[in-house]
């Protein structure tokens, strides 16, 4: 039984026959390969075009800037699984991805949608300033989180987005969503009563938004990004084991309360 409408079943982006492999319409080994990185080939593979130079600059800047983080539970998730099956390459790192969402590897996804209906607003002829102020006080009425701001670690600055927005600039790439982006860290300290963290999502976002790229996807590049963090804890883990140094000191870490919950 088909679950949904009938469709065709196609798909654009890539055929492998006994002679070739054909990409996004490019001949994998008589063009792709030897001629463009692998940053500019994600690009095409996700929206089947070629990148401009500065989406190609700020694709590989993102990927650096989220790639790595320390010791973060994804992280130790990968290094554990990988203790406890050290062939399991393939499952360890899926252990870490499935650890990365909003809490761990951040919002990039909530502040693209928070950034692309603040600029449908503009659109429709609202002003900025009035926007962000409205949508922060929607936030924060409803008990939520502004996606994009606080951070357990850095502060009063996350690093990380600081140099985003600098090189944007620089570059002449920060356009309405990067504005916007801005204008919100006011908003939100303003509806907060204290400045908040614009930590390293929200420029993603803001960037990625303003360099054209699909906004369902925004969340690919952190993604992806993290995977190549987490191969290389796993590179490590291969060669200095420590994932049952860490299972141990988690177990260390709580008490057992028994049935009395003492």
């Amino acid at each position: 039984m088909q679950i949904g409408k009938a469709r065709a079943a196609t798909s654009d982006i890539c055929i492998a026959t006994a002679d070739a492999v054909e990409v996004r319409g490019k001949d994998l080994c008589g063009d792709l390969m030897g001629r463009l990185s692998f940053t500019a080939y994600f690009y095409l593979l996700l929206t089947g075009r070629e990148p401009t130079e500065d989406q190609r600059y700020f694709l590989d800047l993102l990927l650096v800037a989220i790639a790595e983080h320390g010791m973060m539970p994804t992280v130790q998730a990968a290094r554990m699984t990988l203790a406890a099956d050290p062939n399991a390459l393939q499952g360890a790192l899926a252990a870490g991805i499935l650890g990365c969402g909003p809490v761990l590897l951040g919002t990039s996804e909530l502040c693209g949608a928070l950034l692309s209906k603040a600029r449908k607003r503009l659109a429709d002829g609202e002003d900025a300033d009035t926007v962000v102020l409205e949508m922060a006080r929607e936030i924060r009425e409803a008990g939520g989180k502004a996606p994009g701001f606080g951070h357990p670690v850095h502060r009063p600055l996350d690093p990380r987005a600081e140099r985003i927005l600098e090189l944007a600039g620089q570059r002449g790439v920060a356009g309405p969503h990067v504005d916007l982006a801005r204008r919100m860290r006011e908003a939100v300290a303003q509806v907060w009563g204290k400045p908040l963290v614009m930590n390293v999502s929200m420029p993603i976002a803001a960037v990625l938004l303003d360099l054209d790229f699909p906004p369902a996807m925004i969340k690919a590049i952190p993604l992806l990004a993290r995977a190549g963090g987490i191969l290389a804890h796993l590179a490590e883990e291969q060669q200095n084991p420590i994932g049952f140094v860490l299972a141990g000191q988690a177990e260390a870490a709580v008490a057992y309360r028994g049935r009395n919950g003492t």
